[in-house]
């Protein structure tokens, strides 16, 4: 594992210092050169390879990793094992690739997880010392004081990466750490305990952060080995290993109804032989409750953060699990997130005992037949392409498909994401630097969505044409995410595809040859209808709890007040109706009136109507 290393399992970063402005700048080739001096200067000249192994510490576990790297290259293999969890991560000739513990490699596309590469093949190649390596551009950013140390900053942006910050110390001149801002949090990579090996003074302790200490990850390395003979085998992506599938008696496919909640699609499946309804999102890693897991015998391990949509974070553990059962098809020996979902379980207004996605994804060819509710999973060696069908190729997002499209010609990259409800979610910055919030329509600011962090805010409009590919979606609801933290604020990422526009087509994913083909159903000339109400409504103790009211819609009108107890919707007990038809109710046509028994704190029961109209 290289002192510059990436996080092997979760990304971390950074706490803000004083900022002390220099009389005069300093050239950083000056800066870059004290610190190969006080590195061992000439001893790197000579430096090909380097092999190193070390102690993790993180989330309450413990664990080992190795590294192998061609230094002049700047390639690398990482492999890992933390708890029950294992993997391996790297950079070849042809990109980043990741292996999680079954075996399985996944190549990630995504602008973050690229220039990220990118910058860590800079980094590992110390072409800040041999600039014929890797090309960058290099300025002075000033130095910074922290009590009596002093640091010169040199900013770099490599060809093709992002810009990241090395922080030099004055005193020693010794690289003291790397500060770089990813899709979602800023990242610090602090270097201490510096010893002598081979005429190098290398780093032994590293220190990985987010600003959030009890998520730092600690490094320690226990073996740094100089010039060593490392096969070539060791620094490419090993070929995927799947051998952890079945299905029953042969067969080449395995069909099975699901239940359509909120555009969330669930299914029912076994997990170590105990039935559970799980939620089925393309780029969800296999998740319990933590409540499944204890009724399971199963415990999680560590804690770790975890990012959604939401602006808050989560935390979730590690365990491993024999099999899923879905269908006739069976996935062996999985590593699940035991992960609380907080409050997701109002919001949908059903149980939610985990979710399964990527994991069975990669492994099947996924078919969602949403106007039949049947979902397939085809052995990829027995899919036939669908006729009639249109193919999208697709990349990865981490593990989310991505596709290249165009919202009203402006071209970017959509997520296709069966975990969202949304139609259509535009990022922040994509929305920010296309100014969409000032092109024509009505827009209105409301909580459009929940998710992992709580939830979203955004101004709802509808938008002229969407296109994923080839394939063209009209006048689609669209939110422009407001928020100021989660995935809605990655600058890579142009908007989200949910369940809003998914349920118009039967969808199948196939995640080996990277495409995704799209076959319109009845549904698919249908107008986009959002909310008519103002009305965002959660499961509560005895109804519906109000969550949110629109300034200035129907239910603002009729008095209703976030905080407020839905009792009854069309006479019927809010705490017997599915909440998902209570939704269905107040999208309703326009000039519909929705009866509504509504209790204010300790008040007395009263009651409203709330007469719908289009918001968007």
């Amino acid at each position: 594992m290289s002192a510059h290393s990436r996080s092997l399992v979760l990304g971390v970063a950074l706490s803000l210092f004083s900022f002390v402005p220099r009389a005069g700048a300093e050239d950083p080739q000056t800066v870059l050169a004290r610190a190969k001096a006080a590195s061992g200067g000439a001893a790197w000249d000579g430096v090909r390879t380097l092999h190193s192994k070390v102690r993790l510490e993180t989330g309450g576990l413990s664990g080992t990793a190795e590294s192998f790297e061609d230094v002049r290259a700047g390639y690398f293999t990482d492999a890992f094992q933390l708890g029950p969890y294992t993997g391996a991560e790297g950079f070849d000739a042809t990109g980043s690739w990741s292996q999680d513990g079954t075996g399985d490699v996944t190549r990630s596309d995504s602008g973050d997880d690229r220039e990220g590469s990118i910058n860590e093949a800079y980094r590992r190649s110390y072409s800040y010392w041999y600039p014929d390596r890797r090309p960058a551009a290099l300025t002075d950013a000033g130095t910074r004081q922290e009590g009596d140390r002093t640091f010169h900053i040199v900013r770099v942006v490599p060809a093709g990466g992002r810009p990241f910050e090395m922080w030099f110390d004055a005193a020693t001149g010794l690289h003291d750490r790397t500060v770089e801002q990813t899709a979602k949090e800023t990242r610090t990579t602090s270097f201490s305990d510096h010893r002598e090996v081979a005429g190098l003074r290398l780093p032994f302790r590293l220190r990985v952060t987010n600003g959030d200490p009890q998520f730092d990850q600690l490094v320690t390395y226990e073996l740094y080995e100089v010039n060593p003979e490392i096969d070539a085998a060791r620094l490419t992506a090993p070929k995927p290993r799947l051998d952890d599938v079945s299905l029953a008696d042969g067969a080449l496919s395995t069909t099975l109804p699901f239940e359509l909640i909120n555009n969330h699609i669930y299914v029912d499946v076994q997990v170590n032989g105990r039935p559970l309804r799980v939620m089925l999102d393309t780029g969800g890693v296999n998740v319990l409750t933590p409540a499944s897991a204890e009724a399971l015998g199963l415990q999680g391990e560590g804690s770790f953060q975890a990012r959604g949509t939401g602006e808050k974070t989560e935390s979730f553990g590690l365990t491993r699990v024999n099999e899923v059962r879905i269908g006739a098809a069976t996935v062996r020996d999985q590593v699940f997130y035991v992960m609380p979902f907080r409050d997701l379980d109002k919001v949908e207004g059903v149980p939610l005992s985990g979710l399964v996605g990527f994991e069975v994804f990669k492994r099947f060819v996924v078919r969602i037949d949403y106007a039949a509710r049947r979902l397939t999973l085809t052995r990829p060696d027995a899919f036939q392409e669908p006729p009639g069908a249109v193919a999208v190729p697709f990349t990865f997002d981490e593990m989310t498909p991505q596709i290249e499209g165009k919202l009203d010609g402006i071209a970017g990259k959509f997520t296709i994401d069966t975990g969202s409800r949304s139609s259509l979610d535009v990022t922040r910055p994509f929305a920010e630097t296309h100014r969409l919030a000032d092109k024509p329509g009505k827009k209105i600011e409301a909580l459009a969505g929940w998710g992992l962090g709580g939830g979203v805010r955004g101004l709802v409009t509808r938008s002229g044409l969407l296109e994923l590919g080839p394939v063209q979606v009209p006048a689609p609801v669209t939110t422009l995410a407001l928020q100021k933290r989660g995935s809605l604020t990655d600058p890579y990422v142009a908007g989200n595809v949910g369940g809003g526009i998914l349920r118009r087509f039967t969808v199948t994913f196939d995640y080996q040859r990277q495409q995704i083909w799209f076959e319109p159903n009845a549904a698919h000339g249908e107008e986009d209808v959002w909310d008519r109400s103002g009305l965002w409504l959660n499961r509560g103790d005895d109804g519906y709890r109000v969550e949110d009211v629109v300034h200035g819609s129907p239910a603002a009108a009729a008095g209703l007040q976030v905080g407020d107890t839905v009792l009854t919707v069309e006479g019927k007990q809010a705490k017997d109706l599915p909440l998902a038809e209570a939704r269905d109710l107040l999208k309703g046509a326009p000039g519909t009136r929705v009866h509504l028994q509504v209790k204010t704190g300790d008040g007395a029961p009263r009651e409203v109507a709330v007469v719908l109209v289009e918001m968007v």
